[in-house]
């Protein structure tokens, strides 16, 4: 098997490309993204490549995991992003409605979360929502197992939060459910760790590789907080086929649209379909059989008033979409519309 097939390379990007730019450019994945360069493998190794100006403010700009093309040269310069065929992204940080892609082609997100924090239900399903959204297949890590007394019973509780998701438990100390997670994985397949500081996700990366790749440091003793020990996001290959990228800013996952959350509350929509009113907002209407599953026990209230939250959250993001749209359009409009005064006033002036 070629590098690039063990790195995910198929006929999904391979179609993209024309003629001349198969017999001119260079086809490599991003495994490093730092800024203005990258780290690109080719079939012939890794080389560090220039990002030209054009891309970096563009859309989409480059990111690890991206399959991308590069002309020949020392060093190779990013010519073209492929399509993606996922995209994990979030709301960028700050007040502005702007999408930040924070890894490319990924088809499967392991969200970790630590047992010392407890199974934070309410979390987990904001985070499957984003992670359906992007395309990819979800899959929940649980670790540190060994803190709480009743392993079990976090187990169930993220299992009903996980939405028939995948639920493991995985330590990267004892070894733990460590074949199972790469079984998620498998050869030609690209996962990413998503996950609060101080879960354990540079410490599992480290131990699918067989190496010490990823720096780590112990929690803080005073409120159990973990510190950002990554400095860059990286595409790793594990020694039995497959990939993962680990790195800063994939801790948690800011809804960014609504795409996902029908599918991490399918168990809801179930349910739904049995009620009286098509338009059934689960809000006391009569025949509601979703409100009859809360009552009966066989819903989680809190898990219903989750879905509420996210689908309010939802539609202000798309309001604020809208309106960062609209924004913009009328900033493009702004020099237009001045150089037609100004030619409107020269022509009257002459």
């Amino acid at each position: 098997m070629s590098t690039l097939a063990t790195l995910g390379w198929g006929p999904y990007f391979s179609a993209q490309l024309s003629s001349e730019e198969a017999s001119t450019l260079l086809v490599g994945r991003v495994v490093a993204d730092r800024g203005r360069r990258l780290r690109l493998r080719f079939e012939a190794g890794d080389r560090l490549v220039i990002v030209p100006g054009h891309l970096l403010g563009a859309e989409p700009a480059p990111v690890a995991g991206d399959f991308v093309l590069a002309a020949p040269g020392e060093p190779p310069v990013v010519a073209r992003v492929l399509e993606r065929r996922s995209a994990l992204s979030r709301n960028a940080a700050g007040r502005a409605t702007v999408e930040q892609v924070l890894a490319a082609n990924v088809d499967l997100v392991l969200v970790v979360q630590g047992l010392d924090e407890g199974a934070h239900p309410r979390r987990l399903e904001r985070t499957l929502a984003a992670v359906h959204a992007s395309g990819a297949e979800p899959a929940v890590i649980l670790t540190k197992a060994d803190l709480v007394p009743d392993a079990g019973a976090a187990l169930a509780e993220a299992r009903a939060a996980a939405s028939g998701a995948p639920v493991l438990l995985a330590s990267g100390v004892s070894g733990e459910g460590l074949d199972g997670l790469a079984g998620l994985v498998g050869p030609g397949r690209t996962a990413v760790f998503v996950g609060p500081s101080g879960a354990g996700k540079s410490t599992l990366v480290n131990a699918l590789l067989g190496r010490a790749e990823q720096p780590v440091a112990a929690v803080r003793a005073r409120d159990a907080r973990g510190r950002h020990t990554t400095t860059a996001r990286r595409l790793f290959e594990l020694p039995g086929g497959g990939c993962v990228i680990d790195g800063p800013g994939i801790r948690e996952l800011r809804l960014w649209d609504a795409g996902g959350i029908a599918a991490a509350f399918d168990d809801v929509a179930a349910l739904a379909a049995g009620c009286r009113f098509r338009d059934c907002r689960h809000a006391g209407e009569p025949g509601c059989a979703v409100a009859g599953a809360v009552e009966a026990g066989r819903l989680d209230a809190g898990r219903l008033e989750s879905l509420r939250k996210l689908e309010r959250e939802a539609a202000l993001q798309e309001a604020r979409r809208g309106g960062a749209a609209a924004r913009a359009e009328k900033l493009r409009w702004r020099p237009i519309k001045k150089a037609q005064r100004r030619m409107y006033r020269d022509r009257d002036r002459g």
